[in-house]
């Protein structure tokens, strides 16, 4: 049984180029040392510089701030052979300049753009984003952070949790309330705030999974923030995160295929070689149903994923579509992560219990994928709304 390659007739000969050079890397730099990083529960900052050097980090932001022009399915392979190390956590810690910058990018003006997005793009800062609270979770519009307009300052008081690259990070792209009486979403505005700026303090978290990617409790106590720090407009924010979310959650179906894949591939290899009563485990029919189911669920989410990035990278059909599907496919996505993880530890029995193997890492990181990013609830609600369910 041959593990199969990635086919499909969205990528051209350079897509197939740049797959092999991130192949190249995360098998170099990366699955080597991801044993020892996930136990270290950290990862070394040149990692970020190596990245950048080789365009990862810059893919689709404009030349002029460094950055390195792509289409969406550049994007998506990255996702995908990041994930191919087997460790969520490296994985969303090198990435999470991709959800806190494109705020900036899209809605900052030109002085935001050049002084926070370069750096990032070089591999010399890290950007975090800082939008989830303890009290409202995947509830976007019911957040409680705070900023009151104080001259050409913004005074910003409350609490973000569970943020990526919280530690680490050289500043945040945050979600403020700047309007205390609307208490939807139309009170919501967008703050970049300085990792240094006084009054704010970082609390480490520990998790079940992704143990090499720092994760962050914040507060601001009256942190005084310019209001040349905005982006976008004041109380027009909520769009601004809504917009992101749909690049980001599609990342994220993509990259749980991955880790179905890597799932898949681990235990394709230990049926092979694994003999039990005179037998290999891949020559008894109940495990090659199973390969076969995994296999399937992954590519029936690959699919889905391919087309809804080519309809969002030509802007082909209906929005509110659009975004239901992206929801479907995050969903579809995750599950089949699940479903392989778990089926791989089965397949690998009291080896896959053992930590070092890759599908017991990915078993411990499935739930925040199924989490992060909105939870499986929330985006099955999400797209029943948007098609008017």
């Amino acid at each position: 049984m041959q593990a199969l390659p990635p086919i499909g007739h969205y990528f051209s000969p350079e897509h197939t180029q740049f797959r092999d050079m991130m192949r190249d890397f995360v098998a170099r730099e990366i699955t080597p040392f991801v044993n020892e990083w996930d136990e270290a529960e950290t990862f070394p900052l040149s990692l970020y510089k190596r990245a950048a050097q080789l365009g990862i980090t810059g893919m689709g932001y404009p030349e002029d701030l460094g950055g390195t022009p792509c289409d969406v399915f550049h994007t998506l392979i990255a996702s995908e052979e990041y994930a191919r190390s087997g460790c969520g956590g490296v994985a969303a810690s090198m990435n999470s300049h991709t959800i806190a910058l494109p705020p900036i990018l899209h809605h900052g003006n030109p002085e935001l753009q050049k002084r926070y997005i370069p750096p990032v793009l070089a591999g010399e800062k890290i950007a975090a984003l800082a939008i989830t609270e303890p009290s409202g979770g995947s509830d976007v519009a019911a957040l409680k952070t705070t900023a009151v307009r104080d001259g050409d300052h913004y005074v910003v008081s409350g609490e973000k949790v569970f943020i990526t690259s919280g530690m680490r990070a050289d500043f945040f792209t945050v979600a403020v309330r700047t309007n205390p009486e609307n208490k939807g979403a139309g009170g919501i505005s967008v703050l970049v705030i300085d990792g240094d700026t006084p009054g704010l303090t970082r609390t480490e978290l520990k998790k079940m999974g992704w143990w090499s990617s720092d994760t962050a409790h914040l507060r601001f106590d009256r942190c005084r923030v310019p209001v040349h720090n905005l982006v976008g407009q004041e109380n027009a924010g909520f769009k601004v995160f809504m917009t992101n979310f749909n690049s980001e959650r599609l990342g994220m179906a993509m990259q749980a295929c991955g880790y179905a894949e890597v799932c898949w591939q681990e235990a394709l290899e230990w049926a092979q070689q694994r003999h039990t009563f005179g037998q290999a485990l891949a020559e008894r029919q109940v495990v090659r149903h199973k390969l076969m189911d995994m296999r399937m669920k992954i590519d029936a989410a690959r699919a889905l994923i391919e087309e809804l990035a080519f309809r969002l990278e030509h802007q082909l059909g209906d929005h509110n579509t659009l975004v239901a599907r992206i929801c479907m496919a995050k969903v579809l996505a995750t599950q089949a992560m699940q479903f392989c993880a778990d089926q791989a530890i089965q397949i690998l029995g009291g080896m896959g219990f053992m930590r070092g193997t890759r599908s017991e890492r990915i078993y411990r990181e499935v739930k925040v994928m199924m989490i992060g990013g909105g939870s499986e609830e929330i985006m099955k609600d999400l797209a029943a709304r948007q098609l008017g369910i």
